[in-house]
């Protein structure tokens, strides 16, 4: 089980628990304002953008090229970004922070 905290963009601070799924899906599933996922997971938006905090990055990995050409078009993109739609929920990113993009 993996412990995942989310803050919002008025600075709520979230922590939900999952064992499986996308953190995208832990986030729609449970209201987290910011996090739409409006492509339902198939990298083909920008609608579950989030910053990985710093010293959480190498437990969630780099972006992919696919969602690297996504965040692009994003203009609150930065080295931190990823789609949550892309992070696999397990318990190699238990503990890890997320501050929602938009």
């Amino acid at each position: 089980m993996a412990k995942i905290t989310f803050i919002t963009q008025d600075d709520e601070q979230i922590t939900l628990e999952a064992d499986s799924g996308s953190v995208m899906e832990l986030a729609v599933e449970n209201g987290i304002a910011g996090i739409d996922g409006d492509c339902g997971g198939v990298c083909s938006c920008a609608t579950c953008h989030v910053h990985v905090k710093p010293e959480h990055q190498a437990k969630v990995g780099e972006a992919s090229e696919i969602e690297q050409d996504m965040l692009e078009l994003d203009d609150e993109a930065n080295e931190y970004s990823r789609l949550c739609c892309q992070i696999e929920v397990s318990d190699d990113i238990d503990g890890v922070i997320f501050k929602v993009a938009h």
